[in-house]
């Protein structure tokens, strides 16, 4: 398994759809760095958020999620309290090739604040915008900005295709949009 580089990326990009919308470089002026890197691609958080509330003593359960345990923002930057998460997605649609997995890292500008984005997979021919988890580590609270950078995701090649991807087995995460709560 190879890591794929910025002219792979772009050309899939470009010519299939693979990440749209696209931006060809990495755009760093004032804001926390997106767009394609050497051997990645630096996605943005959107700006609609689901901050985690315990207003009612809930418990989290990943068979029964109750969506009441979190306060919807839409907005250019978010608050996540003290040792708390918020969910929020890429600006970016992701299409993957079938021949490819992509890992999703967060970025150091946040982990060095204390604020972790969770590490996902994208499976092979799995699309749709990517739902981020920010954990806020932190006993402080921790601000989110929308339309910048939130994470980075690494594009590695397979040495052959695989003989089932997500969407042969009709994955439950295919084509989501916006924030996808679990599911099970």
């Amino acid at each position: 398994m190879a890591v794929l580089p910025d002219k792979w990326i772009r050309e899939r990009a470009l010519k299939d759809g693979m990440i749209e919308p696209f931006v060809d470089g990495l755009n760093r002026d004032g804001v926390i760095s997106y767009g394609l890197s050497s051997y990645g691609y630096d996605a943005r958080v959107a700006s609609d958020f689901k901050i985690f509330s315990n207003v009612d003593s809930a418990v989290v359960d990943p068979k029964n999620f109750d969506d009441e345990c979190f306060v919807t923002r839409d907005q250019d930057c978010v608050i996540i309290p003290p040792n708390s998460f918020a969910l929020a997605h890429t600006v970016e649609y992701f299409r993957i090739p079938r021949d490819t997995l992509v890992i999703c890292l967060g970025k150091s500008t946040y982990a060095r604040c204390g604020i972790i984005v969770n590490v996902t997979p994208l499976e092979p021919e799995w699309e749709g915008h990517v739902t981020l988890e920010f954990s806020n580590t932190t006993p402080l609270p921790a601000k989110i900005y929308a339309n910048e950078g939130a994470c980075q995701f690494i594009f590695l090649k397979a040495d052959e295709i695989c003989e089932t991807s997500y969407a042969d087995r009709k994955g439950k995460y295919q084509g989501q949009r916006g924030v996808t709560l679990p599911k099970l």
